[in-house]
């Protein structure tokens, strides 16, 4: 049996947020770490709350596999970035179904880097699935022709970034129409928290592996994955420079995550407490966290809800 996924509700691939009247960016402390994807973030690790990493790893494998299985599918898709979300998501899915019927999409924009493109195609090459390079810059450039004559001088912005998003989505979309694939998003509990994703782009998907984890555990787990191939004789399927680059959506000049949340080190520690411990603003500021901060951060996850009711479903731990 195969299925179709024209109205699929959404997920998320490595986009910004759309504009919405009460979002605001964050300010982080002056006091950030220099190594977000290094650093423990002073918040608890899965293990430390209890959960087996490696359990937790098999559990998201499982729940992905049953959810393309009861949707009557047997391929996935994912739009590979060369990021960690990306990149633990097709591994993922690679565990779930086999190498065989797992595919990614490389899309690459003009502010694509060369390193994301290597790191993407490592990734392919260390998970033996096949890929399929659709450079967007063409119809990136002719939507901002059709657009010229509405937008005229108004200079470039979030507007333009989202378009990026946009077309991944409507390619990713197609591909699943014409071969059965079935979309995975890439987003992962951090980003959902702060709408940091695109409407109808990077959101397109029909489940979401990571939709549980926050940043850091998404790089915990990845480790562990990582660490399990070793053990077995086997190349670690994510590359080291996921694990240690930057996070960006590269949909502009010199874009990093950074920019829109400041930074996940001050970000988890803020949510996790929030989320997970019910801490509300005058716990958070009590236990010494930016007052500013906390304000800010607590008014857009509030403020982002309507996106989150419109991502698709995902796992659970």
């Amino acid at each position: 049996m195969t299925g179709t996924e024209n109205e699929s509700p959404t997920g998320a691939q490595g986009g910004v947020q759309d504009a919405a009247p009460t979002a605001a960016t964050a300010t982080a402390p002056n006091s950030a770490p220099a190594a977000p994807h290094t650093a423990n973030w002073n918040l608890d690790s899965l293990a430390a709350r209890g959960i087996d990493p490696n359990a937790a790893y098999d559990s998201l494998v499982e729940q992905t596999a049953a959810a393309i299985h009861a949707a009557g599918f047997t391929h996935a898709l994912i739009g590979l970035s060369g990021g960690i979300d990306s990149s633990l998501t097709a591994t993922i899915a690679v565990d779930a179904l086999g190498a065989d019927c797992v595919h990614g999409a490389l899309m690459p924009s003009p502010y694509s880097s060369r390193g994301s493109l290597l790191d993407a195609n490592q990734l392919a090459t260390n998970l033996n699935i096949s890929t399929h390079t659709l450079p967007i810059t063409p119809v990136f450039n002719a939507f901002r022709a059709t657009l010229a004559p509405v937008f005229r001088d108004a200079p470039p912005d979030v507007t333009e970034e989202n378009l990026q998003a946009r077309i991944r989505g409507t390619l990713l979309m197609a591909l699943s129409n014409k071969f059965d694939w079935f979309v995975l998003a890439t987003g992962n509990l951090s980003e959902a928290a702060m709408g940091y994703a695109t409407l109808y782009g990077d959101m397109v998907g029909s489940f979401a592996p990571l939709a549980p984890l926050l940043k850091a555990w998404v790089y915990e787990l990845a480790h562990v994955r990582n660490i399990r191939a070793a053990a077995a004789g086997h190349t670690p399927p994510i590359p080291p420079a996921a694990l240690t680059k930057e996070p960006s959506a590269e949909l502009s000049a010199g874009q990093t995550d950074r920019d829109a949340l400041g930074g996940y080190e001050h970000l988890d520690p803020v949510l996790y407490r929030h989320l997970f411990c019910a801490a509300d603003a005058d716990a958070l500021i009590a236990a010494g966290f930016d007052a500013d901060y906390v304000t800010t951060t607590l008014n857009r996850y509030r403020s982002m809800q309507f996106k989150r009711d419109l991502a698709c479903p995902g796992a659970i731990l």
